[in-house]
């Protein structure tokens, strides 16, 4: 009894609709590989359908990233029908679900459930907890939205399979290849392509403005989705009616809605300030440089040297290579044989202050040579002598963890 219990439990969770839809549809797909042969005028119209369906409901419906004039709505609701993934007004609503509870037990594509799960899981199986609360006041009383939903069976029937079999069987006769190829097929690569977003798109890319969340840019996904695959900006500026802002990265949705804005019959189109755009990315790029900047050795610092006075410095330097530069006392010693101005050139500065030498008096020292005579560092001179900038400049535009610094000080390491 337990075991049909539990099967009865789990034959009760499935979305027979859902199962039925991405199941049969690309079997019948395959029929149609064996009985009918792939004319090219069929192939160029469900390439040019599947782009059609892939422009629809996302950026308006979802995230109100721009403001659609009635006849455009209407254009929109029928395109993204075309993609047989559910009304404006449950699509809609799941997504603003799954950004207000990215990666939570609430979000209705959970991706830290794993990739099959968030590529197609959630579509077949009713989730153990549902999903989050979303705000979709505006969607109840849009009037072209509940329009929709109303009517949506009877528009996928239409837009979704009679349509694509309408237009090939019309114009060039080959109404079977419609049906199949620009009907069958194209649904099927619509919907993985799109459910790749929620899955291959928050496991592979690139994460250039937030790694707190598990959403990121796939170039891949964006071509599949015309632009919806730069998803790590997407989750961190959803109000942003562009997915991408480099002028070489491929995003025919925003090109589409511009050109919508162009006409007049969009308008309002909302974009994040640049400043915070800029300011992210910045921000990712230095905790890059932070992982390569912790795996370098850096100089002793004043406060971790002794104090030495003058008296003292000059003793010990009888016994080993010492000399000042900046009012730090150096061992030059290992350097001696390395130096390409010969052994000679240093020992006539050892046990002085060869500040003025090193910086421009003698030579004017690169870069280099002064971030490699800041690891010789082996004491502060007491009182200091002449001073010239004592940074290297490695650590000119070191970056500061502002957190590990206040913990320092909390600690009273400093």
């Amino acid at each position: 009894m337990p075991n049909r219990g539990a099967l009865f439990t789990f034959l009760h969770r499935i979305r027979w609709f859902n199962l039925a839809v991405l199941t049969i549809t690309p079997a019948i797909g395959l029929h149609g590989l064996r009985s009918t042969p792939l004319r090219s005028y069929t192939l160029a119209w469900a390439a040019m359908y599947y782009v059609i369906s892939m422009l629809g409901y996302h950026r308006l419906w979802s995230h109100r990233s721009y403001n659609a004039s009635r006849p455009l709505q209407y254009l929109l609701v029928l395109m993204g029908a075309s993609a047989v993934q559910g009304s404006v007004y449950w699509w809609a609503r799941g997504h603003r679900s799954h950004h207000r509870y990215t990666d939570t037990p609430l979000d209705p594509y959970n991706a830290k459930r794993g990739l099959l799960y968030s590529h197609i899981g959630w579509m077949l199986i009713k989730p153990s907890v549902k999903p989050g609360t979303a705000d979709i006041s505006d969607l109840k009383k849009n009037e072209v939205v509940q329009w929709q939903h109303r009517w949506y069976f009877v528009i996928i029937i239409v837009v979704g399979y009679a349509l694509p079999a309408i237009v090939a069987g019309i114009i060039w006769g080959d109404w079977w290849g419609g049906f199949y190829y620009a009907g069958m097929w194209r649904i099927t690569f619509v919907h993985h392509s799109v459910f790749s977003i929620n899955s291959l798109a928050h496991y592979l890319g690139e994460t250039p403005f937030d790694d707190k969340k598990s959403a990121r840019d796939h170039f891949v996904s964006a071509l599949l989705t015309m632009g919806e695959g730069y998803h790590n900006f997407h989750h961190q500026f959803p109000m942003d009616y562009r997915n991408a802002v480099k002028w070489y990265q491929f995003d025919p949705t925003k090109w589409f809605i511009a050109g919508c804005a162009a006409l007049r019959i969009a308008s309002h189109l909302r974009v994040f300030p640049q400043n915070e755009v800029n300011k992210a990315e910045l921000a990712m790029k230095l905790k890059k440089l932070r992982v390569v900047q912790d795996n370098i050795q850096w100089p002793a610092q004043a406060e971790d040297l002794p104090v030495v006075s003058w008296e003292s410095f000059r003793k010990e330097a009888q016994e080993r290579p010492l000399l000042v530069v900046s009012g730090f006392i150096h061992d030059v010693g290992d350097f001696l044989d390395q130096h390409p101005g010969g052994r000679s050139l240093i020992r006539s500065h050892t046990s002085k202050d060869a500040t003025a030498a090193f910086c421009g008096g003698v030579y004017e020292h690169s870069n280099a040579a002064h971030n490699l005579l800041s690891m010789m560092r082996v004491g502060v001179l007491h009182g200091g002598v002449e001073h010239v900038d004592g940074i290297a400049p490695g650590e000119r535009l070191k970056i500061v963890d502002k957190n590990r610094s206040r913990r320092r000080q909390q600690a009273g390491t400093y």
